[in-house]
């Protein structure tokens, strides 16, 4: 009764959705050992309102929605999906369908990793690691508002587009190891996480955070379980993002309907293409958001 029927007309390709698709072993004991619970991946939509349950009342047929339904059945990469009236906001008039598919998951991470956790600060030094994907291009247009210097890390394809976005410096990963070049950071957010919580801290400046907000699970785990080691050592800290879906949209609207925020879209590709765009979230060589509409 409280659920909505969505004609999906955008979403978008996520890491969860990747880690689902690949069924690694250690994906599966979150996603089901043996079937996947998951039927009908995607959790960014974005569509119209077709039908609404008895108990719904923030939509009404024909209201234009979007949000990340990863925390109530994903099911984006379809023509219709019911969602929980709770997992979707009103999508503004002057953001197209690919624009808001775009933001929910990757946009909720950025925001959470740099404010709620990171506590960024006016004339910090941030690093953002995989700044060229969904989550760091959010973060490096989040992240110059506040005033600070932003250094990025990404494959060399990427560099240009992140300068032009306001990077004031760019690290080629394939050329240099930013936890091991001497420099250190304030604020460290990455979506790459795949070395040890030393090396992160080694990264850092006296009380400096780093925020991961994914990447290889061994890797997060021992984070979680070395980090209060590491804050009593060495006063840095190294501390997971958990996604609150969909908890900072009204904020994202506001920036991007002030100008000052513009997703980064990949695409689109036509849901018939759905395996060549999940074969470039592979290869990590896509620009922002890889973006799927359903027309």
């Amino acid at each position: 009764a409280d659920h909505v029927l969505v004609r999906v007309l955008a979403a978008s390709v996520n890491d969860w959705d990747w880690g689902l698709l690949r069924g690694a072993p250690i994906n599966r004991l979150f996603s089901g050992p043996f079937m996947p619970k998951v039927h009908i991946l995607g959790g960014d939509i974005a569509g119209r309102v077709e039908a609404v349950g008895g108990d719904v009342t923030a939509f009404q047929p024909g209201d234009e929605v979007y949000g990340d339904l990863c925390m109530s059945g994903f099911g984006a990469f379809a023509e219709y999906v019911c969602a929980p009236e709770a997992g979707l906001a009103h999508k503004p008039a002057g953001m197209t369908f690919e624009q808001a598919a775009a933001i929910p998951q990757a946009g909720m991470l950025a925001v959470q990793g740099l404010i709620d956790v990171g506590r960024i600060q006016s004339g910090q030094k941030v690093l953002l690691n995989g700044a060229g994907g969904g989550v760091g291009t959010f973060a490096l247009q989040i992240a110059k508002l506040y005033g600070v210097e932003v250094t990025v890390v990404d494959k060399p394809g990427k560099l240009d587009m992140l300068r032009a976005m306001g990077a004031d410096y760019v690290i080629d990963y394939l050329k240099e190891d930013f936890t091991e070049d001497g420099k250190g950071y304030d604020l460290i957010l990455d979506v790459k996480t795949n070395r040890s919580p030393f090396a992160y801290a080694r990264a850092l400046n006296l009380n400096g955070t780093y925020a991961t907000v994914g990447g290889s699970i061994p890797r997060l785990l021992q984070a979680l379980v070395l980090g209060p080691l590491i804050a009593q050592l060495y006063h840095k800290y190294v501390r997971l993002v958990g996604l609150k879906p969909n908890k900072d949209l009204a904020y994202m609207n506001e920036l991007f309907e002030a100008g000052r925020l513009q997703p980064v879209i990949d695409g689109p590709y036509k849901l018939a293409d759905l395996p060549e765009a999940f074969r470039l979230f592979g290869t990590g060589d896509h620009k922002g958001k890889i973006i799927v509409t359903m027309a």
